[in-house]
């Protein structure tokens, strides 16, 4: 069977003309090299060099095999710093699952730097807004959550990476915007603009409109910030969202923020990662810099 010291030998053979260089340079001696290189060729059938003078010449046969060898052999060593590299857990793929919908754009201000910091590592965003995320965690399916709903489990850990307060939007000439608070039975009469996500997993239904027996007159949903907000501004809906996420439209349109009841409702957005996995050099880092991540403080006016 071919070997990947035939191909070492052929190729060093080939670059130092001589066994003894050969030997020298594979750190093996010149009598191993030759039975090595007479045991393959007994196997095969072919010579694989001829003698020329005190150096050694490739026959056809051996220039085959070292054009196999400069194909092959850095292809292996190649593989071999890839492989110590994720032992080491420096290269690896990043598999990040997302259960917070605004948290995208977030999400963005972590990858850009970490991508740089870590060049072998690969990041794959799944923005399955609906589904299991931590069945998804523990199935393997996901390396890392973005959630602000963490549900204990054996074998997973969530780490809180920032706070945030969840607020309702309004336009400029909304009847409410004169407000800084908004009660549940305010809203019974509007149009709630939402992301296309169940009611069971929106805070503003679970926390302040059903605790009330409070429903609006209207539920729509969208897919995208932008026109969530502009539709708002326009006046034709309300909508809950992140205050830190506001502030990043707040100059752009006429929008006024209100707690959600006095005290307002106050989150936090987590990573869950398996317990597993805690080591692993380029997963700690990616908590690490979106802890340090930081957004707007969750208490300034809108």
């Amino acid at each position: 069977m071919l070997e990947r010291m035939h191909l070492a030998i052929v190729r060093e053979v080939s670059r130092q003309g001589t066994l003894t260089a050969a030997a020298e340079t594979l750190c093996v001696t010149q009598s191993a090299l030759s039975h090595a290189i007479r045991k393959l060729e007994q196997r095969l059938g072919v010579a694989i060099w001829t003698r020329d003078g005190r150096r050694l010449r490739l026959t056809a046969a051996g220039r085959q095999l070292l054009s196999v060898a400069d194909r092959v052999l850095p292809q292996l060593q190649e593989a071999e710093a890839q492989l110590q590299q994720l032992a080491r857990g420096e290269r690896g793929m990043l598999r990040i699952g997302m259960e917070c919908h605004p948290c995208y754009q977030w999400l963005l201000k972590v990858v850009a730097p970490y991508l740089s910091a870590w060049p072998r590592v690969d990041v794959d965003v799944k923005q399955a807004f609906q589904f299991g995320g931590v069945a998804a965690l523990a199935d393997h399916q996901v390396d890392l959550l973005v959630t602000p709903d963490p549900v204990r489990q054996a074998g997973l850990h969530f780490e809180p990476v920032f706070d945030y307060e969840q607020v309702l939007v309004v336009g400029r000439g909304h009847r409410l915007a004169a407000q800084s608070s908004v009660r549940p039975e305010q809203l019974a009469d509007e149009v709630l603009i939402t992301y296309p996500v169940s009611t069971e997993r929106l805070d503003v239904y679970t926390q302040f409109l059903l605790p009330a027996g409070i429903v609006p007159k209207r539920h729509k949903t969208l897919e995208t910030t932008d026109i969530m907000l502009q539709m708002v501004a326009c006046g034709r809906g309300v909508t809950a969202l992140p205050r830190w996420l506001v502030r990043e439209y707040a100059g752009q349109l006429e929008l006024v923020v209100l707690r959600l009841g006095r005290g307002g409702i106050a989150k936090q957005i987590h990573l869950g990662v398996r317990e597993t996995d805690l080591g692993i050099p380029y997963l700690h880092a990616f908590i690490e810099l979106a802890r340090a991540t930081q957004l707007a403080p969750m208490t300034d006016d809108g």
